[in-house]
């Protein structure tokens, strides 16, 4: 009989094929396995609700496993505790990753509490992460397939809520988890992945966000101050954005494309430049804030490492210092279009030491 039989495994389900096959080993292991579906935002009626073809594939899926199907309703809580700081962040003229918070407040922390509430042993999701035990402290490494980690959304999850889950994917590259669903004829085999925000949708985020935020038209200006269009509002800019911009045929400019480089939110201006690697949007370093580490008590005063600042970036070797209320990292090659909000992200031998949000780049 496996060591695992009568522990309670409840797995949150997405509709997805990753969730789907998560299930499917966990129960080949002999675990006890249940399925729960989180529906995360309230659609505004008349809106396609694609939560609801997502729950009926999460049902398909848990009925041919024979596993029972929960349904939870984490609306609020997304909205008080994601949402909120999502807008407030943008408000700020910084670029969130709501992706983050939604893991750290409410598939780490709601569906958690849940899961537990009705006699959970583990929760499991369909993340491509590894856990692993040393020492007795649960560390937080990269997935085998390196194209498809995800650890980079997961830095702000604590250790004690990793020391209660499990990632059966942590050693499977994503094509096999097709070829798996495939031949277990999931109905979502080859669903595509979903992309974006998950309350977006198929939606454009700046149509989205005019709904909860006011923008007002401004000017956008290259390096010298010159005026070569307006914009409908510079919280909708970031850096290294090209498309939306409507800047191009400047007399006596080249034909390189323009690029943001930067923003002024009390000026209500974007700023650009022309050609990918332009000095403008190349740094050397940035300063973190929000520092949160996942093995607490295991923090240097400096420490050399890898830096990565957005999901599939390159990781770069840096320095980090620590200082009371920052983080300074200096890079050992220079990073493209880093931008203030989101997340710079440390690791050492793929191991995901934590990270924090970035206050600002440091110019070449």
């Amino acid at each position: 009989m496996s060591n695992n039989a009568g522990k309670k495994v409840v797995v949150g389900m997405s509709g997805g094929v990753d969730s789907s096959v998560a299930a499917l080993l966990l129960k080949q292991q002999g675990y006890q396995v249940q399925g729960l579906f989180m529906q995360n935002w309230q659609n505004e009626p008349g809106e396609v609700c694609t939560s609801e073809v997502d729950f009926n594939d999460a049902s398909k899926i848990c009925d041919s496993l024979g596993i029972p199907l929960h349904r939870a309703n984490f609306s609020d809580e997304y909205w008080d505790r994601v949402f909120k700081e999502f807008l407030s962040e943008h408000e700020k003229g910084r670029t969130p990753n709501p992706d983050i918070l939604c893991n750290r407040e409410i598939k780490f922390k709601s569906f958690l509490d849940y899961a537990f509430k009705i006699g959970a042993d583990h929760i499991a999701t369909g993340h491509y992460a590894r856990l692993t035990k040393r020492n007795g402290r649960t560390m937080l490494m990269r997935a085998d397939d390196l194209n498809k980690d995800q650890t980079y959304f997961l830095h702000e999850v604590k250790e004690s809520e990793f020391s209660k889950c499990l990632f059966p994917l942590q050693d499977l590259p994503k094509d096999e988890v097709r070829r798996i669903a495939e031949e277990n004829n999931f109905i979502n085999y080859d669903k595509k992945d979903s992309v974006g925000i998950c309350f977006v949708g198929e939606r454009n985020l700046r149509d989205f966000l005019k709904r909860f935020i006011s923008f007002k038209p401004g000017n956008i200006k290259d390096s010298e101050g010159l005026i070569l269009g307006e914009h409908p509002g510079a919280l909708l800019f970031t850096q290294g954005q090209r498309q939306g911009l409507n800047v191009g045929g400047v007399k006596d400019k080249s034909e390189l494309p323009w690029y943001v480089y930067g923003k002024s939110i009390e000026l209500n201006e974007v700023y650009v430049c022309q050609g990918g690697s332009n000095p403008l949007l190349m740094s050397s370093g940035l300063i973190m804030e929000s520092m949160k580490w996942i093995n607490v008590g295991l923090e240097p005063e400096s420490l050399d490492c890898e830096v990565q600042v957005r999901h599939r970036g390159k990781p770069v070797e840096c320095n980090a210092v620590f200082k009371k209320d920052e983080v300074e990292i200096q890079f050992k090659e220079e990073i493209r279009a880093i931008a203030p909000g989101q997340s710079a992200v440390l690791y050492s031998n793929n191991q995901c030491l934590g990270g924090g949000i970035i206050a600002k780049s440091i110019q070449v």
